[in-house]
């Protein structure tokens, strides 16, 4: 093994170890995938890149190359501005253990490339991490954890720049911090992001390398800050004295209005919609309190209002006779009747009728119902 370290480090020489800058050992579980990034010199930037698999430089095998960018499990992409080229290989199997070369094709003249060992196991990797791509933001604090299962110094790296041994300190003006507490996991923290932080990193321990791009943006603005700008956009060019005051204050409360939650806005519609109910209740019993007490009035009215006056009068006989004698007899039976009525007899005035009654005997007083 020794051996061929030093045949790769000669090859290595040859085909230009300080034209192009990679990680060097990197481990991945069966069936995963793996991004591998490639520094290379400013004056390559038009040249083709390409990745090529094989222990021997002078005899790899291509595999992918930026003049055709996909290629079965093989992909690959560049970034001239920050001259770097992205190597990714999916759905490896342990068959795909082996040497791999970040090359660049110079015309004419010596390729140049620097290789790197990939590891495929069907066990826990040597060091893996939960994500290849890291988002971060201005000002703010990112962190990553590195498992790891191997031995060794603990290392946080920036591609083509320098690396920060545990427990702190910094990488082009940010802070760095690890932290080991946890069992085989090692925690990194970067705070203070710029947007220069920007770029590809590797968690290193005991020599094994795992790549992480780190793409640090402003943060996005909020919705309420949105809708503040747009207002603020469509007001006139040359506002009249007084109108900055009106239009904060046009702002202020267009942002409380934004601000109104969902459960205020429910709260508030059960309440309106308990006062209406209320209020129809209201309505309707005194409408029909209304109807009832017309109704009543009209009762009363018609009954008030009737032209017809009863008048009662009685017949008195003063001697005996046949047909008073049969009256008192039927009177008596009535009486002692279990049915307790009444009679009476009823006469109706009416304008310009008289009624006369004539007694058929002396014994009759006689009168007028009237």
């Amino acid at each position: 093994m020794a051996v061929h370290l030093r045949i790769l480090v000669i090859l290595t020489a040859l085909a230009g170890i300080h034209s192009v800058t990679t990680v060097s050992e990197v481990s991945v579980k069966a069936g995963g995938s793996i991004s591998i990034p490639c520094l290379y010199e400013p004056q390559y930037r038009n040249n083709v890149k390409y990745l090529c698999q094989g222990y021997f430089w002078t005899s790899c095998s291509s595999k992918v190359n930026t003049n055709s960018p996909s290629s079965g499990q093989f992909s690959i992409s560049d970034d001239k501005i920050q001259r770097i080229f992205t190597v990714t290989m999916k759905n490896l199997n342990e068959q795909d253990t082996g040497y791999y070369w970040c090359a660049v094709e110079i015309n004419n003249e010596r390729d140049e490339g620097k290789y790197f060992h990939l590891s495929v196991t069907g066990d826990t990797p040597a060091l893996d991490v939960d994500h290849q791509e890291i988002q971060g933001f201005v000002g703010e604090e990112i962190t990553i954890k590195c498992h790891h299962s191997n031995r060794g110094v603990i290392k946080w790296c920036r591609l083509g720049r320098n690396c920060v041994t545990e427990p702190s300190g910094s990488i082009d003006g940010t802070e760095v911090t690890i932290d080991k507490r946890v069992p085989n996991v090692f925690t990194v923290a970067m705070s203070g992001l710029r947007t220069e932080s920007s770029g590809w990193y590797w968690c290193d321990k005991g020599g094994s390398q795992m790549p992480v791009h780190l793409n640090v943006t402003e943060k996005p603005a909020t919705t309420t800050v949105a809708a503040t700008t747009l207002l603020t956009t469509t007001e006139p060019e040359n506002p009249p004295t007084g109108s900055a005051d009106e239009e904060t204050s046009t702002v202020q409360s267009e942002q409380q209005s934004a601000s109104v939650s969902p459960v205020t806005l429910i709260i508030l519609l059960s309440l309106l919609i308990f006062v209406a109910s209320v209020t129809m209740f209201i309505w309707f019993m005194l409408k029909k309190h209304k109807h009832a007490k017309a109704a009543a009035s009209a009762t009363t009215a018609s009954c008030t209002e009737s032209n017809v006056d009863v008048v009662y009068s009685s017949v008195v006989f003063n001697h005996p006779h046949p047909q008073a004698k049969r009256f008192a007899e039927v009177q008596t039976s009535y009486t002692q009747s279990d049915v307790d009525v009444m009679y009476s007899s009823v006469a109706l005035k009416k304008p310009k009728s008289v009624l006369k009654v004539e007694a058929n005997d002396d014994s009759v007083t006689s009168g007028t119902l009237v």
